[in-house]
């Protein structure tokens, strides 16, 4: 497998086209159950994205050249929302300051489904935040998926329950820390 880590805007704008939506509607489903308006939401908000100071992008590839998976995250910004709409406990200030360089967000780790098992997801992980200078690193899953247990397997911990909008699913937000 070939793990190619994009980081220049112009190259993850146009390496788009390998992942939307061919591979995301492959890796999506139960228990995601995702239809045209996510898909439709996901190219919009890629579109701002992958022009952040700090973008990365980590395509998995086979040694035939098809696509196996993909991941990528960003920096948060000092006047991202991230941490608002907590459910069950609202994380203290000092915890939630952001400065552009504190926190990376992992937005997206998606593997084919006939790859899983076979380490991809924890290589694109690693590709992704190898090199970063963030203290941390964040994500957002959904309970009920398999992926919140790997995470919890790769280090991260339960910062607590979201709803990051009114009419959107549950997530549990949580955190890994990358500096001691």
């Amino acid at each position: 497998m070939d793990y190619i880590v994009i980081t220049d805007p112009t190259d993850t704008a146009r390496a788009l086209d390998d992942i939307a939506p061919r591979l995301r509607s492959r890796v999506r489903g139960t228990p995601y159950l995702e239809g045209p308006r996510d898909l439709a939401l996901f190219l919009e908000t890629y579109q701002h994205e992958h022009k952040v100071p700090g973008f990365r992008r980590v395509l998995a590839r086979t040694a035939d050249r098809v696509l196996a998976g993909f991941a990528y995250g960003l920096p948060l910004s000092s006047g991202t929302s991230w941490w608002d709409g907590f459910l069950d406990a609202t994380p203290a200030a000092a915890f939630t300051r952001e400065d552009g360089r504190r926190t990376f967000v992992v937005k997206e780790l998606a593997v084919l489904s006939d790859r899983r098992g076979h380490g991809v997801g924890r290589e694109l992980h690693q590709h992704l935040i190898h090199g970063i200078t963030a203290d941390r690193a964040t994500l957002t899953v959904r309970p009920e998926a398999r992926a919140a247990a790997w995470y919890e397997r790769l280090g991260y911990a339960l910062v607590g329950h979201t709803q990051p909008w009114e009419s959107a699913p549950i997530y549990r937000t949580l955190h890994k820390p990358l500096r001691p």
